[in-house]
């Protein structure tokens, strides 16, 4: 299993250069280089130019961290067909980013608009059918996690959009801070996980609390505080014990799923080498120098036993 870092965190203030040196510098081999202004920004077509290929590459040699996999965001389920073309586009590229630099992993959400569920579905179907003969041709895994506001938004119904390909080179990411989302608010992290199933191949570790109860969050005007009634979605990326996902059933379940050593099986259920285990914090980049290294101990510890 690899514990990897989400640099998100540190891209927005710092260069790719110190970006990688800084998660050398907490102890992580790993990198999950999330959207990033120079490589791959948010929704629009990636860039990644020769200068910033050099500059990543050098760090990447001077650190010995590695890239576990990339993190797009695109527009492939619409609502627009203009919208998904550009998406397929984006995919396209991005696909041979990873290749040549031997990334074997891409980590994605299914996007979309929550109330256009029937359009979207039918747009991603529609991307897939289109894309997963290239992602199978160069041998990676492309991973997909449901996100607050996509079009699909539930744990299990995500679980079984990817099983549906039954693709190997197709799994599937549980983000602990989207949990709430994914099952209404029950926060039954066990059995989501466990439906996930051999399609489990990427979590992402960060607290947030429950979006459905009172007060949790308090916007203003008060009807905006009870989801349903007014069209947004809030969670947070903190730390983790600073809000309330059930993390102890997290570990309890990987451990009873063999999650870290699943993938090095020779009958791995997917492509692309060993499972994933990502730090996701976003919140206070004035904490990291303590969170990220806590963080990391934390999984090795229970995950990898060390």
């Amino acid at each position: 299993m690899k514990i990897a870092f989400d640099v998100d965190v540190l891209a927005k203030q710092m260069s790719i250069n110190d970006m990688v040196h800084k998660v050398a510098d907490w102890g992580y081999k790993y990198i999950e280089q999330s959207p990033h202004p120079r490589i791959n920004p948010f929704y629009k077509h990636p860039l990644f130019s020769k200068e910033a290929e050099a500059e990543y590459r050098q760090a990447l040699k001077e650190t010995g961290v590695e890239i576990s996999s990339f993190i797009v965001v695109y527009r492939w389920s619409g609502p627009t067909e203009e919208q998904r073309q550009h998406a397929v586009a984006n995919w396209k590229k991005i696909i041979e980013i990873a290749v040549n630099m031997g990334v074997p992993v891409i980590n994605t959400e299914f996007s979309g608009d929550p109330n256009q569920q029937e359009i979207c579905n039918g747009m991603w179907f529609r991307s897939m059918e289109e894309l997963l003969p290239i992602i199978e041709r160069e041998g990676l895994r492309v991973e997909v996690q449901s996100h607050p506001y996509d079009f699909c938004e539930l744990n299990d119904e995500a679980c079984d959009l990817v099983k549906s390909f039954r693709s190997k080179n197709l799994g599937y990411v549980y983000s602990a801070s989207h949990g709430f989302f994914y099952d209404q608010g029950k926060g039954d992290v066990r059995h989501m996980l466990k439906y996930a199933g051999d399609e489990l191949t990427h979590v992402l570790f960060a607290d947030t609390y429950n979006q459905t109860k009172d007060c949790r969050y308090i916007l203003n005007p008060p009807w905006l505080n009870q989801r349903g009634a007014a069209d947004v979605t809030i969670h947070q990326h903190t730390a983790m014990g600073e809000g309330e996902v059930d993390f102890q059933g997290i570990f309890e379940t990987l451990r009873e799923m063999d999650f870290a050593n699943k993938q090095l099986k020779p009958d791995a259920p997917k492509v692309g080498g060993d499972n994933i285990a990502c730090v996701s914090y976003f919140g206070f980049p004035e904490k990291m120098d303590k969170q990220a290294p806590e963080a990391r101990e934390i999984l090795e510890r229970e995950l990898l036993g060390k």
